[in-house]
């Protein structure tokens, strides 16, 4: 079993000791934290619902998020995120929330927001935990890291800790 799946097994036991669910917001993993919560058997008990937003119209249209938020911050940004992690909540009615957007590459950075550049929000009711991380490597490591650390956060933040890289 290999690290991701591991992390989304242990996410499941966590959720379903607490008799709670979670709703995955994902844009530049493209479904890939769900796809590794949904291998775990039985995660239906406890993964209720994914949205893919890959384009701000969707993010804006699925989620709720605020189309002004774009020109004023990008879709990569902190408040993005808070935004699409309360409307996977708002939208599905579980509990916990994880949104992600960021710059997989290997196009697409600036000097502002290099290649690598993602923004996570763990949410759990109405509390929103976003952090900025900075991955290496090519695409499909950035996706890779970026599933991981989220389902990390979750972890923590299901066992009531802070989400973070420590």
């Amino acid at each position: 079993m290999d690290d991701i799946t591991q992390l989304a097994a242990q996410l499941g036991q966590l959720l379903l000791e607490a008799g709670a669910q979670v709703s995955t917001a994902e844009s530049c993993t493209g479904g890939g934290i769900a796809e590794a919560i949904t291998r775990i058997p039985g995660s239906s008990a406890w993964f209720e619902a994914g949205y893919v937003t890959y384009s701000n119209r969707q993010k804006t249209r699925q989620l709720g998020v605020p189309q002004e938020l774009f020109g004023r911050v990008g879709a990569v940004s902190r408040e993005v995120v808070e935004a699409m992690a309360l409307g996977a909540q708002a939208g599905s009615a579980s509990r916990f929330s994880v949104a992600v957007s960021g710059v997989a590459g290997p196009e697409g950075g600036s000097a502002e927001k290099p290649v690598g550049t993602v923004w996570i929000c763990w949410g759990v009711a109405e509390r929103l935990i976003a952090e900025r991380f900075q991955f290496a490597g090519d695409r499909d490591a950035v996706r890779r890291q970026t599933v991981k650390a989220a389902l990390e956060g979750l972890i923590r933040l299901t066992r009531g800790e802070i989400p973070n890289r420590g």
